[in-house]
């Protein structure tokens, strides 16, 4: 089978180990998202999670709940989201990837959403609610239109790991916890076991996500894999500063990337 250019696009960010931020579009309005996402990719982010808001994300901790509704409460349409990729994608050739919820992909037509969101410039979706067996629900719509689907695998997907590894495309999303999205103290689950685990079953890069909000942390995920995902670290940052986040942003991306890289 013929690789998806979006699938090349993405491989090819792993060239170094990458920093994988994640933002909710529409916190708290598209123009400072627009702002922010400037910022990380000038910071060294190499693909971006752009999280559409979604009334009920079963995956995310309280941070990126209280963000979805900042922008729910905005009124903020997908059919908006989808201009404001068009807008970035005017400017950086930059990954894009949606984070998503099946029910607003079902809501809005499957295969409407992934024609749209191809023809806007999005790479990928992650859909976290959407098990590795319903996958089938959007993988055809995602190849027709050219679209990544991401895999997720965590601790307790135990021996389906190499089953999902097997056909992941794009990167393998690792959660590094249980339970939901959040800053962590400590990450206690033993990382480089599962990634030796996947590597038995794929060569497509693996990055780190849920709980990873320190450069420390972020050093210590992405020596374990290909790179580290955070989310609720930079969407409290936004949550403090509003509509003057970006630079804030900036300075924060710029410290996970020189612990990333070294």
């Amino acid at each position: 089978m013929t690789t998806k250019p979006s699938t090349q696009r993405i491989q090819a960010a792993f060239e170094t180990k990458a920093f994988i931020p994640f933002i909710t579009c529409g916190d708290p309005d598209l123009a400072t998202t627009e702002a922010v996402v400037d910022s990380l990719i000038a910071a060294g982010a190499k693909i971006v999670e752009l999280g559409i808001p979604f009334s009920d994300p079963i995956a995310e901790g309280e941070t990126i709940q209280a963000a979805d509704e900042r922008a729910l409460s905005k009124e903020v349409k997908l059919d908006q989201i989808f201009d404001l990729v068009r807008r970035i994608r005017q400017k950086h050739d930059t990954p894009l990837v949606f984070m998503t919820y099946a029910n607003p992909i079902f809501a809005y037509g499957t295969d409407r959403f992934m024609e749209k969101a191809a023809d806007a410039g999005i790479d990928g979706v992650i859909i976290p609610d959407a098990p590795y067996e319903e996958k089938g629900l959007f993988q055809a719509a995602c190849d027709q239109h050219g679209i990544t689907l991401i895999s997720m695998v965590a601790p307790s997907s135990k021996e389906r790991i190499q089953t999902i590894a097997g056909e992941a495309e794009g990167f393998l999303y690792l959660v590094s916890s249980l339970g939901v999205t959040g800053v962590r103290q400590n990450i206690q689950t033993d990382i480089p076991s599962i990634v030796q685990s996947i590597r038995q079953a794929t060569n497509i890069p693996v990055a780190v996500g849920f709980g990873i909000a320190s450069p420390d942390q972020a050093r210590e995920m992405s020596q374990a894999s290909d790179g580290a995902i955070i989310g609720s670290a930079i969407v409290k940052l936004i949550a403090k500063h509003g509509t003057d986040s970006a630079p804030v942003v900036e300075a924060y991306a710029k410290e996970i990337v020189q612990a990333i890289q070294g």
